[in-house]
């Protein structure tokens, strides 16, 4: 199994910073309410001060979907998108242990955060332009080709895990209570992006450990080393 960004994406996208996490030993039932909290309490101060579409890490991808041709304003990238949300409704919905922790700590760093279900995976996972022949799953189990072009997470069998980058992910692999085994992605493209992005896996790697009897592996991708194997 192997996670990677095509050398078109590092191409395009020199200022980017890819952060990944790769755990098994994952249950469904543990409790984070207090992790969850101490980050949201984060967020909150942050957003006491400006509003999420403010901050340097989201006009950043902002910069990104501009560039890729989609309206940002009309396709956000995930952590934008928590952001808005937390802030009107002041808390997220808990969905899986794992996912609301990350989500926390996707708020906390105003990062996106991907998780996926390894077993949902076939071969390994690329971010990549698709062809337009992929499939995608949405969570109300509706298939979707994406557009010629378009930035997506794609595996061997060709379907895409994820569109638009970091704009929306697929029902196919997400996290449910059978989910084991993970692989959690963080990608940033602000100034201090080199220095967030592995303080927010360690972050994703310690809590993980914290919780779950679990030793995370990690690795920060880049241009010369673009490919995590797991």
């Amino acid at each position: 199994m192997y996670f990677q960004h095509s050398s078109e994406i590092w191409s395009d996208h020199p200022e980017l910073v890819a952060g990944v996490v790769v755990a098994g030993g994952i249950t469904g039932d543990a409790s984070v309410g207090p992790r969850v909290a101490r980050f949201n309490a984060v967020a909150e101060a942050r957003l006491a001060t400006a509003s999420e579409a403010e901050f340097p890490e989201t006009q950043a991808w902002r910069r990104a979907f501009s560039r890729m041709g989609l309206k940002p304003t009309q396709y956000r990238c995930a952590s934008e998108s928590l952001l808005r949300r937390f802030r009107k409704e002041g808390a997220l919905p808990r969905i899986h242990p794992l996912i609301d922790l990350c989500n926390a700590i996707s708020l906390a760093f105003a990062i996106p955060v991907a998780v996926f279900d390894v077993a949902e995976i076939s071969g390994g996972l690329e971010v990549r332009h698709a062809d337009g022949d992929e499939s995608y799953l949405t969570f109300s189990g509706q298939t979707e080709n994406p557009d010629v072009h378009e930035v997506i997470f794609a595996d061997a069998d060709r379907r895409a895990h994820a569109r638009r980058w970091t704009n929306r992910q697929s029902g196919h692999s997400a996290v449910r209570a059978t989910t084991t085994a993970v692989l959690v992605v963080a990608e940033a493209m602000h100034g201090s992006a080199s220095a967030d992005v592995p303080k927010l896996t360690a972050t994703v790697a310690d809590e993980l450990n914290g919780i779950w009897p679990v030793t995370p592996q990690t690795a920060l991708l880049s241009p010369s080393s673009p490919r995590l194997e797991f």
